[in-house]
């Protein structure tokens, strides 16, 4: 299997399955003599750890990361950062009844094709459980561009949103609701609503938002290896993402031009900021932000028509434990994915100019 690497200079390769025994990373690339704060990795971690609230699954892991190389008193040594976080509370036999059939819109049936075989343990590689190591990637990533804040909150579930723009917003409620929604109104309808569907069998999608603040000016290649568009291959490298747009995104198109350009204040910032913070794949120094569309878990716990490795038509239900609505704990990952990029980025424009 290719494609567990991701990043050019700032490089994460994670590795392990749902249900294996455990999961990791290594982490190349990463400079020497950064001080690294262990605690706050755990933080990050936590907020993506299952079983945090009742409106996730309710597997119960720790998810402590055990650091293996690369570190000494509390430094990074520039060397490979090996790491790895233990599985303790697998229930393989909630997946047998699907060891011959496929979930609807799941990796199930084309990892069988591609590969002739699969770990059908809670979906093995394609689990989101392999995030957790994109969290830990992500945690160090932040350290080594302190400078730059992440806000990354819940922006939407099924069909109900946050009607306020993000610059109105107080990012400091994130984590005071199991939604991570800053909108404590909507954030009571979202939670409301996870309840009800998961009470149904079912499950629901949703959109997270990033705001990046401080963000240097000259960040990104501006032909192929565009900010935006590096942001926007992580993001939809996320188990369940399917979409993500930046700035005005699909909304700018239904602007003319001289509604859409950001005027320029004579320090070298816009007026306003419709382009994201990015303009020709490089960062202006204006805010970035960026939404990311999550669709609703594929695993049911209601009955589905399906076929099975046979090509035999057949019905099959969900068990074990799964999110209602994935939205939740996505958000530590986009916010992960997205550290990753911008610590790539700085990295390279060190070795850009002489």
């Amino acid at each position: 299997m290719a494609g567990n690497s991701f990043g050019t200079l700032f490089k994460l390769t994670t590795f392990g399955e749902s249900h294996g025994t455990a999961i990791g990373g290594i982490i190349d690339g990463c400079p020497a003599g950064v001080n690294l704060d262990l605690e706050k990795v755990q933080e990050e971690l936590d907020k993506r750890r299952p079983g945090q609230s009742a409106i996730v699954t309710q597997r119960k892991e720790p998810d402590t990361v055990e650091f293996l190389s690369g570190i000494f008193e509390g430094k990074t040594t520039g060397t490979p950062i090996g790491f790895v976080i233990q599985n303790s509370n697998q229930k393989s036999k909630d997946y047998s009844h699907i060891k011959d059939t496929y979930r609807p819109s799941h990796a199930d049936y084309t990892y069988d094709e591609k590969y002739g075989v699969r770990d059908y343990r809670g979906g093995g590689r394609s689990s989101a459980r392999e995030t957790a190591s994109r969290v830990v990637g992500g945690a160090i990533a932040k350290q080594i561009i302190p400078e730059i804040s992440f806000s990354t909150y819940t922006a939407s579930v099924g069909e109900i949103e946050i009607s306020v723009d993000h610059k109105e917003l107080d990012f400091n409620l994130i984590e005071s609701n199991p939604v991570r929604c800053p909108d404590p109104a909507s954030a009571e309808k979202m939670e409301t609503l996870i309840r009800e569907i998961r009470s149904q069998g079912d499950t629901i999608g949703g959109t997270v938002q990033c705001v990046i603040k401080n963000v240097p000016k000259g960040l990104g290649e501006p032909v192929f290896n565009k900010l935006h568009a590096e942001l926007g291959k992580a993001m939809l490298s996320i188990n369940a993402v399917k979409g993500f747009e930046f700035g005005s995104g699909f909304e700018g198109t239904k602007l003319k031009g001289s509604q859409h350009n950001d005027q320029f204040n004579t320090d070298g910032s816009t007026t306003t900021n419709l382009s994201g913070g990015i303009q020709g794949g490089i960062s202006n120094g204006m805010d970035i932000y960026f939404r990311v569309a999550f669709k609703p878990v594929a695993t049911l716990m209601q009955k589905q028509q399906t076929i099975n490795s046979k090509g035999e038509e057949v019905s099959m239900q969900g068990k074990g434990r799964h999110d209602p609505c994935v939205v939740p704990r996505a958000v530590p990952i986009v916010e992960a994915m997205a550290a990753l990029v911008l610590a790539d980025f700085f990295l390279q424009n060190k070795i850009s100019k002489i």
